[in-house]
């Protein structure tokens, strides 16, 4: 599952290591997360966040909903139910749109698990890992939606998620990690993997950008790291560095959603 692995410092020659392993559990730990904030972990890799019971339920749901997608910046497209922060940023923090589009994601994901919201389990169970409550993030004290379905079958070109660069004054409190969560409600029959690279981005890397997405060149040399999760596991990482998930035969269905984690130690959660 590691594409690349590190060793341990080398005292006699002077050398550091690198370490950028996948972690897997049964159960998410406080721990996972203080390590994926660190940037000393790769990714952690839940087995049956959600049992096959749950996934099957959201699925049959889903499956009757009327998805939208990203702009026409994203290619290959990807389908989505939700609204993304990012799709309604301006330089005033959030077009006033945006709260119409978060009421009806959440209007829709609301009875997708036998008439319950499938994000309420989700951070439940971050929560009990976290030993404290996930909350909203807010933006002028209004929380906004956290919880995308996704489906990525054509692949997301390589690219990073850090909300305080891309987005600055959105968020009332700033967080000083971010981390991202996917659990995976459709598995495809191959491909779809996700590859996180331990680079994250400089200045220097737009004159590689193309889009959204970024030149695969910059992180050729960069310790990686390449998951592939089963129907129910979650993927947890640093979103922060580069990163980009393969191509898929078949479906790739995500409840997505990013954590923040505040100087305070509060998690809160947002898309």
């Amino acid at each position: 599952m590691n594409a690349t692995t590190g060793s341990y410092v080398d005292v006699e020659h002077g050398s550091v290591a690198e370490l950028f392993d996948v972690e897997e559990a049964a159960e998410l730990q406080r721990g996972h997360l203080i390590r994926l904030a660190a940037g000393v972990s790769g990714g952690v890799v839940v087995r049956s966040y959600f049992s096959a019971a749950e996934c099957i339920a959201i699925m049959s749901a889903v499956d009757n909903c009327e998805f939208d997608s990203y702009n026409e910046v994203v290619v290959p497209r990807i389908a989505k139910l939700g609204p993304t922060a990012f799709e309604f940023h301006t330089e005033q923090a959030l077009d006033p749109r945006y709260w119409a589009a978060a009421r009806s994601g959440r209007s829709t994901r609301a009875a997708l698990l036998r008439g319950k919201d499938p994000m309420q389990p989700a951070l439940d169970r971050v929560a009990r890992a976290w030993g404290k409550p996930v909350r909203y993030a807010t933006c002028g004290g209004r929380p906004l939606f956290g919880g995308l379905i996704r489906e990525i079958n054509g692949g997301a070109r390589m690219h990073f998620d850090e909300l305080v660069r891309e987005m600055p004054n959105t968020l009332d409190d700033i967080p000083i990690a971010q981390l991202a969560f996917n659990c995976h409600l459709s598995v495809p029959e191959a491909g779809g993997e996700m590859v996180v690279y331990r680079r994250r981005w400089r200045p220097a890397d737009e004159h590689a950008r193309d889009g959204y997405g970024y030149d695969p060149g910059l992180v050729a040399d960069e310790p990686r790291a390449e998951i592939r999760a089963a129907r129910g596991d979650a993927v947890l990482f640093d979103p922060r560095n580069y990163h980009l998930v393969r191509p898929a035969t078949g479906r790739r269905v995500t409840l997505s959603f990013f954590l923040g984690v505040l100087a305070d130690g509060a998690l809160v959660a947002w898309s």
